[in-house]
C-alpha cells in the first residue's frame, strides 16, 4: 500500500512537471507597449517574431511598421530604415519570420 501511495506521488509530480512545461512561452505579451516609429531593436523585434504574433498583434506592438503579408500587393523598392515588414506565416496564419525590405 505504502508503494502505491508513493508511485502515485511521483506520477502526479511527472505530470506537473509536463504540464508546466507544454505551456507556450514564447507567446507575445499582449499586455507590452506599442514601439513607435520604425524598428531599431532588431534583437527586442526578433524576441516578438520568435513569439508567432498573429497580424493584429504585430499591428499593435509595431504601429508605424508597414506589415506586408503573403498575398499582399507592394512595391518592392529598397528601404533601408525597417519601416517596411515582409511577414512569412504558418498555416495558421501566425507570422513566423520574414524580412525586411
Amino acid at each position: 500500500m505504502r508503494r502505491i501511495v508513493l508511485l502515485s506521488g511521483l506520477l502526479l509530480g511527472a505530470c506537473v512537471q509536463l504540464a508546466a512545461c507544454a505551456q507556450p512561452m514564447n507567446q507575445p505579451q499582449a499586455h507590452a507597449a506599442p514601439v513607435p516609429g520604425k524598428v531599431a531593436d532588431l534583437d527586442a523585434f526578433g524576441r516578438f517574431i520568435a513569439g508567432r504574433p498573429t497580424p493584429e498583434q504585430f499591428r499593435t506592438r509595431y504601429p508605424d511598421v508597414k506589415l506586408v503579408m503573403p498575398g499582399d500587393i507592394a512595391t518592392k523598392e529598397l528601404r533601408s530604415d525597417n519601416s517596411r515588414y515582409f511577414a512569412e506565416t504558418d498555416s495558421e496564419g501566425r507570422i513566423t519570420g520574414g524580412r525586411f525590405m
